[in-house]
């Protein structure tokens, strides 16, 4: 294992060889990688362990300079371990180059179809044993990583000391159509926000996607910029600082050129990170899969769910003058059109969307019983998760304990430095 270090923190490559298929143990096996941190004082190698799940699905654990945020709370009572989760990061990726090697889009499809919370919780329960010796340990949840210590609770508590989840609390038996009838208002709701803040960029939203409509532009790397992929910029509505960066993005957006006014490159390469899937392309074809339970298909239901909302439709903004609406978290089959890193990856995403078999995700039996602390954030209007969801789900199981807060958006655990993070601490060890 190499050690490194960062100004006040210590660093330690893992890595771990885990079955594909944890019910076939004997079988294929994958790679997952995480990085240790602790702090630099005397005994910070004997602490108790962490394990941060990032956000997704697959995205890989933050990548922190020294004792950043929230992690400069934790080392100073934990060993940190943050888990690049299977298919992301250092772990073996799955990614247009390397699902190929599996075969045909069937084949990708079936192997991706062990890449949700279940099997994350599995990886992790083999890691603690190897880690820890068998003591249990604290999951700190993000967003997805929160479902997936909602998963963890209702199949292996006996691995867990304490759990804390910021944001991420999902609801226990929703189907994806549901998740997103419920999205829609609350991201229409951040959009009217960002034009009472930015009304200047009315205008510009609704100038952008005309030119759009009759011109879509490529962006760096051949990403296909059409008035639904700008729309997809609303994504950076649900962070705390979002509607800033939206607002900076749409200031510069055309510059004066041969025949006429045209997308500058800067608002163009400004685009691309917002939009493309290449470093996490997990994300997107797996995006509805992790509400995915109950024995029904997905089936595109953020595309499906839209329809029920016309006014999310771009012509009525370039043809009506109508507000632009922009979108958020929602993952629909242009993006497999539109994106270099998806378009190989089509037809794979389109028979997740019709798999029906999946198996249930959580056990309210068992969470009604639990008896592990567990202490969550619960973001007021969060754009991502819904809140009433969250809130449901908290009454659900035993013990929980709720903080509730519209002073941070979605990244709060992030935005706040140390203070979610220290607050759902206490929380869990019944210090407020």
């Amino acid at each position: 294992m190499a050690s490194y270090r960062q100004p006040g923190v210590v660093l330690t490559d893992h890595h771990f060889t885990v079955p594909l298929d944890h019910d076939d143990p004997a079988g294929e096996q994958i790679e997952l990688y995480a990085r240790q941190v602790t702090g630099t004082g005397s005994g910070a190698d004997r602490l108790p362990w962490l394990v941060y799940l990032e956000g997704g699905p697959g995205s890989a654990a933050r990548r922190f300079t020294g004792a950043q945020a929230w992690l400069a709370r934790a080392v100073r009572d934990y060993r940190v371990l943050l888990l690049d989760q299977r298919g992301t990061g250092r772990s073996t990726p799955a990614n247009r180059q390397t699902l190929p090697l599996r075969g045909g889009p069937a084949e990708q499809a079936a192997y991706l179809a062990r890449f949700r919370a279940d099997a994350i919780v599995r990886d992790c329960e083999a890691i603690r044993r190897r880690l820890t010796g068998g003591a249990p340990w604290t999951v700190l949840g993000q967003s997805f990583g929160g479902f997936c210590a909602t998963h963890y609770l209702s199949t292996a508590p006996e691995g867990l000391s304490t759990v804390l989840v910021t944001g991420g609390l999902p609801s226990l038996d929703a189907h994806a159509d549901d998740v997103y009838r419920a999205a829609y208002p609350r991201i229409r709701r951040k959009v009217e926000a960002h034009y009472a803040r930015y009304p200047q960029d009315v205008e510009r939203a609704r100038r952008i996607v005309a030119h759009l409509a009759e011109r879509p532009a490529e962006l760096p790397g051949g990403h296909l910029l059409t008035p639904e992929a700008f729309q997809s910029l609303g994504i950076l509505l649900g962070g705390g600082d979002g509607s800033h960066q939206l607002h900076y993005l749409l200031e510069n957006a055309f510059v004066p050129g041969p025949s006429g006014a045209e997308p500058s490159d800067s608002f163009l390469e400004g685009v691309r990170p917002v939009l493309s899937f290449a470093a996490r392309p997990l994300y997107a074809v797996l995006h509805e899969a992790i509400y995915a339970q109950g024995g029904r298909p997905t089936g595109w239901a953020a595309e499906r769910v839209r329809a029920e909302f016309p006014e999310f439709d771009p012509a009525r903004a370039y043809d009506g003058g109508e507000p632009l609406l922009f979108t958020g978290e929602t993952v629909h089959p242009w993006h497999f059109t539109t994106d270099p890193a998806l378009r190989p990856l089509r037809e794979c995403a389109e028979l997740l969307a019709a798999r029906a078999d999946w198996p249930a995700l959580y056990d309210p039996r068992r969470l009604a019983a639990n008896e592990v602390p567990v202490a969550a954030a619960v973001y007021h209007d969060d754009m991502y998760v819904d809140t009433a969801d969250s809130l449901r789900t908290a009454r659900a199981v035993r013990g929980l304990r709720t903080w509730v807060t519209d002073e941070y958006e979605h990244d709060g655990v992030r935005a706040s430095g140390t203070r979610v993070l220290d607050r759902l601490i206490s929380l869990a060890r019944d210090e407020i």
